[in-house]
This record gives structure tokens, C-alpha cells and sequence, in this order.
């Protein structure tokens, strides 16, 4: 495994530990979940739709199957008298045999010695052909994409109860905090949630080196978030412990917020550890978690809008700054760049890092930035 870790005082660039810590790792296997826990995972290759949907005509409203040939020239002043009472049919029934439209309910008067139309009908009229909602072949959810409620709608038409979806282990260790606040822990496991991890139980360790070395020798699963203690203070102990145990590989990044991150690699499994405070692990989180998750789960690449920056953004060279944005009509405005309040966290539309050799952007610069996904943050 490649070692990093630069000398005393200096930092490691973020693109150089990105691939550091993705060098290597591939998509989880695909695992099939019933429907109802695959909401928001990154969906894996399934086969394609053996037959078209619907299989046959379907009505698409309840009223009278009838034959378009049969109505021609019914109107409500011309009645038109009817050889027979046409079949009542229930919205999504199949149609039946010779029957190529529906008439609503008051369009047939059934009170007299014979049923009569009072109004025609075009074929189709009411009526959901065989094939029109996907044709036989078409994939019924697009691998590596993140499972939308539409999806799970259309595999459930068709009447398959599983999905197969790459969700990767993620294992969270909570390095505890003096004040023994949580809620970084739970945002953390949260957003991992959200990008399609299954995350375990917070694991909450004391704030020394040999705990969190021990907490990390009983770890299992395909990634490792370690929250808290990578600062320099007296009691931050993640970095040392990372490098008792061998896993190690670059500690402190040049990344604005989250400078004091580090990655690592215990056997196979990667390992980011982020600063304990809310704005600092969510730079780490957007920089070198979200990445990690995508690459186990086989994600498609991100979407990102590209708009215009309403006003100039001031970077400093040397770090990755990570700038949140809001999309006010058809500008960016930055929200806040290398230092955030939680109501910029909350607010935010989406995210764009300013490389460390780039002094930021002038106002008026189209800029494609990284949509949040809808359910990951609070303000979707």
C-alpha cells in the first residue's frame, strides 16, 4: 500500500489522496433488497423487460368498452341505438376482444328497450395500448443510478418484488468529543445513508489512541468513517492510531474546510477519519467520503449544473477550497467558501471544490457545480 504522508508542517493535495485512498477499490457485488429498503441506493445491472407493459390493451378510465365503428355519428341530440349493451369495464382492466375505446359512464343510456350512445368515440379513446409504457428489452432501472420512487414504481408494475443494488458496508467510529457531543456523528451517518451506504450502529470510542486502534482492529465491513480527534490537540489521537495499526496513509490534506482529515487502508478496506466538528467533516464527507461511496456502489457519474457565478470567489492557493452554493434563478451564489455556518449547510443547493492551484473565480464565470441529492440534505 502506498504511503503518503508528507513531512512536519506540510500538506497533501487532495487530488493526490483521492486516489491514494479510491487506488485499488472496486464496486461492491450487487445484492438483491426487497422494494421497500432499496429507496435512494444506487441500483445494480438487472435483466431487461422479457415482455412490453401492458402485455394487452388496458382501459385507462372506467366506462363502456366499445367500438370506435360502432359510435360514428352518436351525439347527445342523435342518439344512436346499440345492437347490444357494451361491457362495463374498471380503469387498468384488460380490454376486451374487439373493443378499442371507452366512453364514460353518462355516455351510454341504458334506460330505454336499447342502450344509446350519445356521443363517438376515436379508436384509443380512453385506452392504454399494449407496449406504450416501456417496450420489451429496456432495462427496468439504469445501473448506477440512485433509486427514485418512479423506479420502484415501474418494477413494481411488472410485479418483481427484489431489486439488485450495490450497497456498501459502511462502518462509523464516533472518536468521543470532551463534551461528548454526538451530532456530527449522526450528520455523517446520515449523508453516508443518503449516497446509498448501509452504515451500522455509531460506534462510540474514548479518545485514545490504543481505543481507537482497537475499535478499528474490530471493524468489518467495506469502508471505515472515523469522526473526530485528528486535530492537534493533546487528546488527538486518530492519526497515531491509524499508524499503529499500520493503515495510515496521509494525515492532514490540503483541503479548506477538513485540513486535518486523513486517509488510510486497513488490508483492503479504505478509511477516512474527519475532524470532529460539523463544517469540518462535511468538506471531508464531500471531498473524500462521498467519492469512496461512489466508487463501492458503482455510481454514475454526478450530476452538475453549470450556471454563472453571481458574484467573484477568492480562493487560496495551495488549498482545495470547498464552496457551497445556492441557485438563485440562473446564477450560483456562494454561500460560503472554506468556512461553514450551519445555516450555510442547510441552505445550500450545491457544492464545487476551487483546486489548490486556482485562486478562485471572477463573478460572471460559468462554473459546474455538483447538485445534493434531494434527500441528502435537510433543504431538499
Amino acid at each position: 500500500m502506498m504511503r503518503m504522508q508528507p513531512s512536519v508542517g506540510a500538506l497533501t493535495g487532495l487530488e493526490a489522496a483521492l486516489a491514494a485512498l479510491l487506488d485499488g477499490v472496486e464496486p461492491v457485488a450487487p445484492t438483491l433488497l426487497p422494494l421497500d429498503q432499496t429507496l435512494g441506493k444506487i441500483g445494480a445491472a438487472m435483466p431487461p423487460l422479457a415482455h412490453a407493459q401492458p402485455i394487452r390493451d388496458t382501459a385507462k378510465t372506467d366506462g363502456w368498452a366499445c367500438r370506435a365503428l360502432d359510435l360514428a355519428g352518436a351525439s347527445a341530440y342523435s342518439p344512436l341505438p346499440l345492437m347490444a349493451v357494451p361491457v362495463w369495464i374498471e380503469a387498468g382492466g384488460a380490454m376486451p376482444e374487439g373493443c378499442d375505446c371507452v366512453l364514460d359512464a353518462d355516455l351510454i343510456d341504458c334506460s330505454g328497450p336499447m342502450p344509446q350512445a350519445l356521443e363517438e368515440a376515436a379508436p384509443g379513446q380512453g385506452v392504454r395500448r399494449a407496449g406504450e409504457d416501456m417496450e420489451a428489452g429496456r432495462p427496468l432501472i439504469i445501473a448506477g443510478h440512485r433509486l427514485s420512487a418512479a423506479d420502484l414504481l415501474t418494477v413494481r408494475s411488472v410485479g418483481i418484488g427484489e431489486i439488485a443494488v450495490r450497497a456498501p458496508q459502511a462502518r462509523l467510529i464516533d472518536v468521543a468529543a470532551p463534551a461528548s457531543d454526538t451530532f456530527t456523528a449522526h450528520f455523517i451517518a446520515d449523508l453516508a445513508r443518503a449516497s446509498g451506504a448501509t452504515v451500522f450502529d455509531i460506534e462510540t470510542v474514548t479518545r485514545d489512541a490504543r481505543s481507537v486502534a482497537q475499535a478499528l482492529g474490530n471493524a468489518a465491513g467495506d469502508l471505515i468513517i472515523l469522526i473526530g480527534g485528528t486535530g492537534a490537540g493533546r487528546a488527538d489521537a486518530t492519526a497515531d492510531a491509524l499508524a499503529a495499526r499500520g493503515a495510515l496513509i496521509a494525515h492532514n490534506i490540503a483541503l479548506q474546510p477538513g485540513r486535518t482529515a486523513a486517509i488510510g487502508r486497513l488490508d483492503a478496506v479504505p478509511i477516512i477519519a474527519l475532524p470532529g466538528a460539523p463544517d469540518q467533516a462535511f468538506a471531508g464527507f464531500l471531498a473524500l467520503v462521498q467519492p469512496a461511496i461512489d466508487r463501492l456502489t458503482g455510481r454514475s457519474a454526478r450530476r452538475q449544473t453549470v450556471l454563472a457565478l453571481e458574484r467573484k470567489i477568492s480562493s487560496t492557493v495551495g488549498l482545495a477550497e470547498i464552496v457551497l452554493l445556492k441557485q438563485e434563478q440562473d446564477r450560483w451564489r456562494p454561500l460560503a467558501t472554506g468556512d461553514f455556518s450551519l445555516e450555510a449547510i442547510r441552505l445550500a443547493d450545491a457544492w464545487l471544490a476551487i483546486p489548490g492551484g486556482s485562486e478562485g473565480c471572477a463573478a460572471g464565470t460559468a462554473v459546474g457545480a455538483l447538485v445534493f441529492d434531494r434527500s441528502q440534505m435537510s433543504q431538499s
